[in-house]
């Protein structure tokens, strides 16, 4: 057991421990088995990537930048394929998810902070699923997200949703083509663990490998290829600094499929009011961190400097 908080004992949640074990087991054991049996076919591939993508982006796009930040507005239909889909991740609801990535935000680097990194690298990751959630937890920080009707009704029935479309719905599909089991394996099994590690990495791996252009005030990290196997997230430092902007990577070139995402669903009227951080303000931003990169704390109105650090921005 860990204790993290004053006076608070931690207890280990062996449900959680059991499901984080087991499925990567089954989803490379057992998807290496079936392969080496009934070999692999497109439809299994294609599977695969369907369910990665509408789970994926079901929580980059909606459980992260629209339930937890509040970063666009979007349509009832949306909200509602983000919470049946994002349910087939296997994260947890998204009242609960947004809670403790608010607190995330909160309490960054803390031992108030859900998955500090600051506890290890395997604790960020992971460990801190291992653990249940302290008794006196409230969700008074998504007091928004307590007054919505279909997120409570998510959270009702997370486990059904969960389990419906993590694993019956890519069954289904399996047997339609007469491979129920590659379809289990691939779009049910290996899926979530891919999806799951995927998201993990932001917590860990984002918070100790990479550059700081845009804050040095916490560990956040932004790091390019991280972006391709988490949806765009990649972008961590961006995102702590700015964490209202619907977009991580703020480039054309920068890979955020969930940016595209979201801003491609505004022309059919699927999201609104897309919040954009100022380019004054980001570029500010990266001066001000870089005068700090360089030991200039202050300098501000020096013009020289600025110009410095303004060339030295433009080649990061």
């Amino acid at each position: 057991m860990l204790s993290n908080e004053k006076n608070l004992v931690k207890e280990l949640d062996w449900v959680n421990i059991a499901f984080l074990t087991v499925t990567p087991l089954v989803a490379f054991l057992g998807t290496g088995v079936y392969v080496y049996h009934e070999g692999v076919r497109v439809w299994e591939l294609l599977n695969f990537f369907l369910f990665f993508v509408l789970t994926g982006l079901s929580i980059t796009g909606g459980y992260h930048r629209y339930f937890a930040h509040r970063s666009y507005e979007c349509n009832p239909i949306l909200k509602l394929f983000y919470l049946v889909f994002g349910a087939g991740a296997f994260q947890n609801s998204a009242l609960r998810w947004s809670s403790d990535h608010r607190d995330h935000h909160k309490y960054v680097d803390t031992e108030q902070d859900p998955y500090s990194i600051m506890l290890g690298a395997f604790y960020a990751h992971m460990g801190w699923i291992f653990y249940k959630t302290p008794p006196h937890k409230n969700f008074d920080n998504v007091p928004d997200l307590i007054k919505d009707p279909l997120v409570l009704w998510q959270d009702r029935y997370y486990l059904l949703l969960s389990s419906l479309v993590g694993f019956f719905l890519p069954w289904m599909l399996g047997a339609a083509v007469g491979r129920p089991w590659g379809g289990l394996l691939w779009g049910g099994f290996l899926r979530i663990v891919i999806t799951h590690h995927m998201t993990f990495s932001i917590n860990s791996i984002a918070h100790m490998i990479g550059s700081q252009p845009y804050t040095v005030e916490d560990s956040s990290r932004d790091n390019w290829w991280l972006a391709f196997f988490s949806n765009g997230e990649g972008y961590h430092n961006y995102h702590h600094r700015f964490q209202g902007d619907y977009r991580n990577g703020i480039k054309w070139y920068q890979w955020d499929p969930s940016k595209w995402f979201v801003w491609s669903l505004n022309f059919l009227g699927l999201t609104a009011r897309l919040n954009r951080t100022p380019d004054e303000i980001i570029l500010k931003a990266r001066l001000d961190t870089e005068f700090k990169h360089r030991g200039l704390h202050g300098c501000l109105s020096d013009p020289r400097r600025i110009r410095e650090a303004r060339i030295g921005a433009a080649e990061t």
